[in-house]
This record gives C-alpha cells, structure tokens and sequence, in this order.
C-alpha cells in the first residue's frame, strides 16, 4: 500500500518530486503500467528543468538546452506499485559530457523504505537546424551540477 505523505523526503544529492498515480496508469492487474514509468520519469525531468526556464513556450525551446533527445533507457523493476496514490521520483545527473547527460533515477515509496524501479536515462542536446549533437551551453551545465551526484 502506498503512504498517505504528500511530501517528498529530503535527499543528499539529485532531485525528489511526489508523483501522483492515477488509475489510468494502472494495468489490468491494478499495478504501474511499466510504460507509466518512463512517463512519470520524463514529467519529473521536464518539471524540474522547466521551473529553471529550460522548457518549450509557443512550440519553441526556450533555452538551447531544452532541445535534447534520450537516446538511451534502461529500467530494472523492483517491486510493484499496486494502486493508485503517491510515490516518490528521484533522479539525479550522474554525468555531464560535452553533449550529452547521464541521469540515474529511482521511483520509491514516499517514505524512502521500498525501492520500485531503478534505472538510467542517457540524453544528448541536439542542434535543432542539423538535429546532430552539440555541447550544452554555460548555463545548462551549472543547472545540471545542481543536482549532480558528488
């Protein structure tokens, strides 16, 4: 069963956002849809970056950084969401390389004691006039070491 707290528990290093479960995240058994956390992940990240004016506004990046693609995913499944309710995400930037960006996340119980998923999300800024990778600006690096893992 999922924790009645609504507030996220405080983390050394990354990001934590209580993420709500709706039921049309659940599949035919009552659990996370596995396709649910992939989305949830992506929400997390876009929220985050975007309360940092990193975002999309009128069909356009508002930031070169936004302009980025995943390029990998990987996820490993530890336990079961069963319902709906609150959860815990937590990401973090593991690494930042020239033009890309590796995030490592976890997807908990809001009290931190049950790890559901785990995994890695690797994204590469892209140029948006040629679409090939291009080195993330100043600004963009400073907001990722925010939340890298030391």
């Amino acid at each position: 069963m999922i924790n009645a707290i609504t507030e996220a528990l405080p983390v050394p290093y990354g990001y934590v956002a209580p993420t709500q479960i709706y039921f049309d995240d659940l599949d035919a058994m009552g659990m996370l849809h596995n396709a649910r956390y992939a989305v949830l992940l992506e929400r997390t990240i876009a929220t985050w970056w975007e309360q940092r004016g990193v975002s999309f506004a009128d069909g356009r990046p508002t930031s070169p950084d936004a302009f980025s693609a995943v390029v990998d995913f990987a996820i490993t499944f530890r336990a079961p969401v069963r319902g709906t309710g609150m959860i815990s995400v937590h990401f973090w930037v593991e690494r930042v390389g020239d033009t890309s960006a590796d995030y490592r996340f976890r997807m908990t119980s809001l009290d931190g004691e049950t790890v559901y998923a785990e995994g890695r999300r690797l994204a590469v800024r892209l140029d948006p006039a040629t679409l090939k990778p291009a080195a993330w600006t100043d600004h963009g690096r400073e907001l990722a070491a925010t939340i890298t893992k030391n």
